[in-house]
């Protein structure tokens, strides 16, 4: 048995059948943990998750902004972009069964691998972990997320209510909703920040131009980092998949923008990429 993480896939299905052919990747055996991100922008999200939800119960999945993107306009609540890809999805028959099915699942994971060095605990997130959270914290987080997206009560006003860039870092007088919306931008679009957390989220390049006075979140001295921690996250195709930190797994390789689908394999760090079809 193998645990593969997967990066963003942006309804890339071609690049994605072509990566699990090249792992081998077999259903009754392996395990598949895709960091988010699975539909937009690519040619063809509707077989993209046709293909993950017949595989669901071999995959652990996060969601991340595009995901959520796709629910709010799924419900009416956001109008498409011009760059947006979703038309066959959003006509679908199968339209209800995908958006109840995201709705139900997690912002984080996290488990215990057995691995050739030993045991090792890899945590997964589209975006990545803030650096002044715990353990209890990201948990806390991703967890209010996920009662308030599977809640029929609390669904439509989280969706209403998520989008913006402020307020920019946790405060002991937040709502609940600015709350809500502060912690899925830490798992979902940050990229920079401070080390109290601040989110600048305007920038999406690289490390070495980062906007002054803020860093990689991953960059930050961290109480939830350790050596046996390993966080695993996409979002980021800038990076190239690389982090410069050996336990922090960038697997987002910018498929959808021309380069090429990574997957990471947890029990041994090997990395399997298949290019970007024309």
């Amino acid at each position: 048995m193998s645990n593969f993480a997967i990066g963003d896939i942006q309804g890339c299905f071609d690049e994605l059948s072509k990566l699990l052919d090249k792992i081998n990747f077999d259903p009754y055996q392996d395990k598949l943990w895709f960091v988010g991100d699975l539909v937009n922008r690519g040619p063809d999200s509707l077989r993209t998750l046709d293909l993950i939800y017949s595989i669901r119960e071999s995959c652990h999945l996060v969601l991340g902004n595009h995901d959520i993107h796709f629910l709010a306009i799924a419900e009416g609540l956001r109008k498409p972009f011009k760059e947006d890809t979703l038309q066959e999805l959003l006509t679908s028959e199968n339209l209800d069964l995908y958006t109840k099915w995201l709705r139900n699942q997690s912002l984080l994971h996290y488990e215990k691998i057995d691995c050739e060095n030993g045991p090792k605990t890899y945590l997964m997130t589209h975006a990545g972990i803030p650096p002044h959270w715990s353990w209890e914290e990201a948990l806390r987080a991703s967890q209010e997320i996920r009662v308030a997206l599977s809640s029929d009560n609390l669904y439509m006003e989280y969706l209403k209510n998520i989008y913006g860039n402020k307020p920019t870092k946790s405060k002991t007088y937040l709502s609940r909703l600015e709350r809500l919306r502060l912690n899925t931008n830490y798992l979902t679009r940050m990229r920079f920040c401070k080390i109290d957390g601040e989110l600048e989220l305007e920038y999406k390049g690289t490390v070495a131009d980062k906007p002054k006075g803020f860093k990689a979140w991953f960059d930050h001295p961290s109480s939830i980092q350790n050596e046996n921690l390993h966080i695993i996250f996409g979002h980021w195709a800038a990076l190239g998949g690389k982090t410069g930190i050996s336990n922090i797994i960038s697997v987002d390789t910018g498929c959808v923008w021309g380069n090429k689908l990574t997957a990471f394999r947890l029990e041994d760090s090997r990395v399997f990429s298949y290019d970007r079809i024309n």
